[in-house]
């Protein structure tokens, strides 16, 4: 095929982005030399923003490789957001390397001075939250304190939460957290590129974990019951190398599986015995419902992380995850490029508080004041005709005529609430989140709440309230 000579990135040969200029200052012409020499180039400002690149083919041919091999170099670039493809464009300088933002997590609106109520973050009542001083020295009386030794799990947690977990897994480590957990085991697993299978919608944190690490994400439609058989049979057609999702409490919706769906689903990933299950569990102790879970069934391929952190403190940072002996050692060995542990101090204060009868009861009940304000926030949507079905967790899934304008109308009247696209992978309906773990308990006031809720999800685009 004829050069395309008209190619501005071809045809300056002076240019340090024309084909001539990228072939002068490319030594090495490997995918991975010629990634670095790029890297080299942005960084140095010899590139800058914005300067249009060779096509892949053009790059090829003054190099003398084959074009698959620019290809390679050129995702590299892009997964370090150095470049950007625009289509028939072509490439373009971005910017020097960055680190992938959690552009989900972060989306978050300023409001200044005028945010009167914050229904956007479900983050637990700190009054509802037991005391930590009497755990914390229980903590610090951990046996091996301040050894180097690096301890996946202390006995005394593991004998803490072995009793209430669901199935039995063979191996076990305390992670910072349940993202942490679900971080670590896609990075294990996952290579860029691979797909995963993944509830939708889902949390915006496991999609921002996803895209971070290059993975292709398979949506799997669900109803108020989980994820539905056969729209993960079609997702499991597409190849995936793992299916994650979230076994109760589920973010956004609220559903809990059930023991018949959590079979179905068993059954039907049993056909596709290559794919790993990845099951998060981001309330733990806070559900109200009953636990069943693809473990259960699959034990040999399934990992469950159970956060402790809503239920028993933030700051604990503690999450345990339980699974198959490969795929545990696998995270486990990833953590020794940085922490190494988790503090055997704040695990042995979780245990504590796991077996601490005074603790326990104030979890049993900050999990009643949830479902109550929870419900409430709900039960007077549902007579403005606005219809939830969150069954359990910190949250309602509101439907809405038109996401942005609910946004603007809320925001107009100084309450935020999370965009409900954040969620999602394929967005069929416009919802918005609101969280409701820390409503009021005066019903006048939740009474005008759900008043302006029922008016912005009514709220569209031609008719802003």
């Amino acid at each position: 095929m004829q050069e395309n000579t008209a190619d501005p990135a071809v045809a300056r040969p002076g240019d340090p982005a024309s084909v001539a200029g990228l072939a002068a200052r490319i030594p090495d012409t490997s995918a991975r030399g010629i990634a670095a020499a790029m890297t080299d180039l942005i960084r140095a400002g010899e590139l800058a923003p914005g300067s249009a690149l060779p096509t892949v083919r053009a790059l090829a041919a003054g190099l003398g490789v084959s074009p698959g091999t620019v290809a390679e170099a050129w995702a590299v670039l892009r997964k370090h957001r150095m470049i950007a493809t625009l289509g028939r464009r072509g490439s373009v300088v971005s910017g020097p390397p960055t680190v992938p933002h959690p552009t989900r997590y972060e989306r978050v609106g300023d409001f200044g001075d005028h945010l009167a109520l914050d229904l956007a973050v479900a983050a637990p009542d700190p009054a509802l939250l037991p005391p930590l001083e009497s755990a914390l020295l229980a903590g610090a009386r951990t046996p091996r304190l301040n050894d180097y030794a690096r301890t996946a799990i202390t006995d005394g947690l593991l004998a803490a939460v072995a009793d209430s977990w669901p199935y039995r897994p063979d191996a076990w480590m305390a992670v910072g957290g349940g993202y942490e957990g679900v971080q670590l085991l896609c990075q294990a697993l996952l290579v860029p590129g691979d797909r995963v299978a993944v509830e939708d919608p889902t949390a915006a944190r496991l999609l921002d974990i996803l895209e971070a690490l290059d993975a292709q994400t398979v949506p799997v439609a669900c109803d108020d019951q989980g994820p539905l058989p056969d729209s993960l049979a079609r997702a499991l057609t597409a190849r995936p190398a793992l299916f994650l999702h979230q076994s109760r409490a589920q973010v956004p919706c609220g559903w809990s599986l059930g023991p018949e769906r959590a079979a179905a689903l068993a059954g039907v990933l049993e056909g596709a015995p290559n794919v790993a299950i990845l099951e998060d569990d981001g309330l733990g102790p806070l559900t109200t419902g009953p636990v069943a879970v693809l473990g259960a069934h699959l034990p040999h391929r399934t990992a469950l992380v159970r956060s402790y952190s809503k239920a028993y403190g933030p700051d604990l940072r503690i999450a345990v995850v339980g699974g198959p002996r490969e795929m545990v050692e696998r995270a486990r060995v990833l953590r020794t490029f940085g922490t190494g542990w988790t503090s055997r101090i704040l695990q042995d204060a979780l245990a504590h508080l796991l077996t601490d009868e005074d603790a326990g009861r104030c979890v049993r009940e900050a999990a009643r004041h949830y479902d109550a304000r929870r419900s409430a926030l709900a039960e007077r949507l549902a007579e403005r005709g606005v219809h939830t079905a969150n069954r359990d967790g910190l949250m309602l899934w509101v439907p809405v005529v038109d996401e942005t304008s609910a946004l603007v109308t809320l925001a107009a009247r100084g309450i935020t609430v999370s965009p409900g696209s954040r969620f999602c992978v394929s967005y069929a309906r416009p919802h918005v989140r609101v969280a409701t773990s820390r409503l009021t308990r005066d019903g006048a006031a939740l009474d005008q709440i759900a008043e302006l809720i029922a008016l912005a999800a009514s709220s569209s685009a031609g008719r802003m309230e």
